[in-house]
């Protein structure tokens, strides 16, 4: 993990997918956020506190991570709104905040220890509180970067929302993401299948331009699409649910 944490630092800035992420996540944010006054966000597993600076566009926002590396480079950023914490024992009182996150996260958790995180995400949520998800999709996806990752699982569209409506959640948006990259992740991660997994970052490494401008460009095209529908299948899945009132 700490590995990723560091090659991950490196390519937030500038790789393409994490462009093309936030694109897709800030149109969720705002539909989240929208009525609530001053919001209050938590980010769980927030890593290098780079997403925390994005949150913050839409209200007060902390964060928490497992790992020291992580928060290092969180604080060495600038943030001090965060704390060494597990997502599936949270040090909140129940009902604090109006949206958590939790970014490329779960899909590295253990079965009980994701439905635990689950669960407290739910139980900090005010009622009418909302948590925004993202987790890597589709099992014929698993490659070199999932070794890296430490993925235990890989959702389906009707897994993500099994564990989401079985927390209690009201399941508001699930959709697939990086539909338009799918046939070039396809191929790279059936090369990989071929050769054998093994740890690598090589997919979170900044392609050269302008290869990487113009994959960036393709999510960007991608990103307005779904303002309009969703996607039928991609490497991630975005889900926004709701706590009941």
């Amino acid at each position: 993990m700490d590995r990723l944490l560091e090659a991950t630092a490196r390519a937030e800035r500038d790789h393409f997918w994490f462009h093309g992420f936030r694109r897709f996540v800030q149109p969720l944010l705002v539909e989240a956020t929208e009525g609530v006054q001053a919001p209050r966000i938590l980010d769980c597993g927030c890593g290098t506190g780079h997403n925390l600076k994005m949150l913050r566009q839409f209200g007060r926002a902390w964060g928490i991570d497992i790992t020291w590396s992580g928060l290092a480079y969180a604080r060495d950023g600038g943030e001090r709104g965060i704390a060494r914490a597990s997502a599936s024992c949270l040090p909140f009182p129940g009902g604090q905040f109006d949206l958590v996150t939790s970014f490329d996260v779960l899909y590295a958790l253990e079965d009980e220890i994701e439905r635990e995180a689950l669960n407290e995400m739910y139980r900090v949520l005010r009622p009418g509180g909302q948590i925004l998800i993202n987790v890597a999709a589709l099992k014929i996806l698993t490659g070199n970067h999932s070794v890296l990752g430490g993925e235990v699982r890989r959702y389906s569209r009707s897994e993500l929302a099994e564990h989401l409506a079985r927390t209690g959640f009201e399941v508001r948006r699930i959709t697939y993401t990086n539909f338009l990259l799918l046939p070039l992740v396809l191929s790279v991660r059936f090369a990989q299948r071929l050769s054998g997994h093994r740890e690598s970052d090589i997919e979170i490494t900044v392609p050269r331009e302008p290869i990487n401008a113009i994959l960036a460009a393709v999510l960007a095209v991608e990103a307005q699409a779904l303002k309009l529908t969703n996607m039928p299948a991609g490497s991630s899945l975005l889900a926004l649910a709701r706590k009941p009132l």
